[in-house]
């Protein structure tokens, strides 16, 4: 099993759940984070003063899959999620030793 964790734009979140939806990805969580990388924020102007805002709102999105669809689903979240711009987010991928279904004590792949 491994771990997906996908930092995207909040706005491509519902394009990106409805695809993963009909991949039949259901377990997905879904966090609002603030980060900074490359693209470095912005700049306003508030009543005469600069302000650099260089947190951004982000959406990070993470599932737990089979090994067997890793390069499936990461590559649906690569296509829906691409701007070409600086803030298209980031992928992390790591190995996930085991998954427990607590309601059934089902364990692996099964208890996803």
């Amino acid at each position: 099993m491994k771990k997906i964790e996908a930092i995207i734009r909040p706005e491509k979140l519902e394009p990106l759940k409805d695809e993963l939806l009909k991949m039949k990805i259901n377990g997905i969580t879904i966090n609002q984070v603030f980060g900074c990388g490359k693209q470095y924020g912005f700049t306003e102007y508030i009543r005469g003063n600069t302000i650099i805002m260089n947190t951004l709102s982000k959406i990070e999105i993470k599932i737990i899959v089979p090994d067997e669809r890793l390069d499936e689903i990461i590559d649906t979240i690569i296509s829906v999620s691409e701007t070409g711009e600086f803030g298209d987010g980031k992928i992390f991928v790591s190995d996930v030793l085991d998954c427990i279904r607590i309601r059934t004590k089902e364990r692996g792949n099964n208890a996803l």
